[in-house]
């Protein structure tokens, strides 16, 4: 039987992903559990926000922060909106993508949030620390959009969520659009990558468009610092 079972040709997405018998959201349930965790930690030590936070004057030593306050937030509205959002779409991309290439997609549109910040931030808000997963849920977004269309779905929803959402970013302030531009242009670039990839191509493709969209934003800050 063991034989027979390794014999079975194992089922895929349509992007290519293995389908296990156990398709929990592991990686989503755990990006959620280190958003809780911290926040109460957070809540118990306050310090721990000062070594994790990102503002543009602090990524240029301690670069890691651009993608560490990801995993921090405002308040616990902040949290709980931003916790909903990645429940409601993580799973979907999780098990359409694969484990590797979601993870990729979210750290990389986080990273992407804070890089638009440092970029497009002007003198006035160099001192400024911007907190929050949202730029790695619109990441998330437009690459549940992307993958949507691929497969042949209804869309629309998505893109008014998008549109919504980022007319917010821009009416009510203290609100990161910068943020929120960098998630969403990352997370459609890497969906686009994932969803139209040659089936032969997928795996050395992602991997490459993975490393080239990390070299893009490596560069953006090493130009934007220098």
């Amino acid at each position: 039987m063991r034989e027979e079972a390794r014999a079975v040709r194992p089922k895929t997405t349509v992007l290519g992903a293995r389908m296990g018998p156990n398709n929990r959201p592991v990686v989503t349930i755990t990006f959620i559990a280190i958003c809780v965790l911290l926040f109460v930690v957070d809540y118990v030590s306050p310090t721990l926000r000062m070594r994790l936070i990102f503002a543009p004057v602090l990524g240029q030593v301690e670069p890691y922060r651009m993608i560490t306050t990801a995993f921090l937030h405002a308040g616990i509205v902040h949290l709980l909106f931003n916790m909903y959002a990645l429940w409601i779409v993580g799973p979907f991309l999780e098990q359409m993508l694969g484990r590797w290439r979601y993870v990729a997609l979210y750290l990389l549109s986080a990273l992407g949030g804070s890089v638009a910040v440092l970029a497009l931030a002007g003198d006035d808000v160099w001192n400024v620390a911007t907190v929050g997963a949202s730029g790695a849920v619109f990441g998330l977004f437009a690459a549940i959009a992307v993958v949507l269309r691929r497969t042949g779905r209804e869309a629309r929803q998505i893109l008014i969520v998008i549109g919504i959402n980022v007319v917010v970013g821009f009416v009510i302030p203290g609100i990161s659009w910068q943020a929120h531009l960098g998630g969403l242009v990352t997370g459609a670039a890497l969906g686009a990558l994932f969803a139209y990839l040659p089936k032969k191509e997928r795996t050395r493709g992602a991997i490459a468009g993975v490393a080239l969209v990390a070299a893009i934003l490596v560069g953006i800050t090493v130009a934007v610092y220098a």
